[in-house]
């Protein structure tokens, strides 16, 4: 006779989905994420010492104190900028489960008027950053100061949506995965979202599906200095840059047919991106620098005249 399966408390799989918000935390707080996906996490990974740098209305940290486990929550409209202060030193000790939940950009003002709270804007709040270069680099710096807070083998994270507007998707979760760590990444968990003010909204037809999702992103962080984060960090970025050049390069290379002389291929390069090459007075040193790298793409047929290998 087949025994019925047992299944460990916790998240079945990556994909996740709580239609029900449950009894935790503010549900006026616009942007809440259920209590349930804490609640699951906490049962996954069992902290001991959790910390939310971004608690808002106090949802993880009423799901945390519910089941036992010690909590901190800290939040820009309690006064603690998570960009510019640091987790551990304001806590005063080391975390098992780190987690924030960041505004999407601009997509809701959290200060200032029409917002959650506070009469003017404040300068920290990341929903009111001057465009996603400026809301990407803060929230580097904000898993990095979670990481700082974690103990070695603990695990610090974000939950994360994607936001189009005006014909432009910014996948958030992307590039932030891109500039943490590559080998501190454990886990990214797709939860489905609910009860969003936009499910109220008549749309016309529309080309592209509705984002109807969010990411939950986890890294484990490993027993490595600053200096060594740092070095893996920057060789990482490294060789990200350098493939990307050497993509652009091929990619312009055979749009001209396979075969060009530098001042045909600069000037194509040139055509394809003067905005952001013009912020860079060594770019044709970097075409050079590609082309004479990858002897296995490229080949220097004669002074000045390259082709596809």
């Amino acid at each position: 006779m087949n025994q019925p399966k047992t299944t460990k408390p916790g998240m079945a799989g990556s994909v996740i989905s709580f239609p029900e918000r449950g009894p935790w935390g503010e549900s006026k707080w616009r942007g809440n994420a259920s209590g349930h996906v804490y609640r699951s996490l906490f049962e996954q990974l069992r902290p001991q010492v959790f910390i939310d740098p971004m608690v808002g209305s106090g949802t993880s940290v009423e799901v945390a104190c519910d089941m036992g486990i010690e909590a901190y929550g800290l939040d820009l409209h309690q006064g603690f900028n998570a960009v510019s202060m640091d987790i551990l030193c304001h806590v005063g000790k080391h975390a098992d489960l780190c987690i924030s939940h960041p505004p999407y950009g601009g997509m809701i003002k959290y200060s200032g008027p029409g917002g959650m709270w506070g009469s003017e804007p404040d300068p920290g709040d990341l929903s009111h950053c001057a465009d996603d270069a400026e809301f990407h680099e803060k929230m580097q710096m904000v898993l990095l100061n979670q990481r700082r807070a974690t103990r070695p083998g603990g695990y610090y994270g974000t939950l994360i949506g994607d936001w189009r507007r005006n014909g432009i998707y910014t996948s958030y979760q992307a590039e932030i995965i891109a500039r943490m760590p590559a080998n501190e990444l454990a886990a990214v968990i797709i939860k489905t979202q609910h009860n969003c003010v936009s499910d109220a909204k008549s749309y016309g037809a529309m080309k592209l599906p509705r984002i109807l999702h969010e990411y939950l992103l986890i890294w484990e962080k490993r027993s490595v200095s600053a200096v060594v984060l740092l070095s893996t960090m920057v060789k990482e970025q490294a060789t990200r840059v350098s493939g990307t050049w050497k993509n652009i390069v091929r990619c312009v290379l055979q749009g001209l047919g396979g075969r060009a002389t530098l001042d045909r291929l600069y000037a194509a390069i040139a055509a394809a991106a003067p905005e952001r090459l013009a912020t860079n007075p060594h770019w044709r040193d970097k075409v050079r620098q590609t082309l004479q790298l990858h002897t296995d793409i490229f080949r220097n047929e004669a002074r000045g005249l390259w082709s596809m290998a």
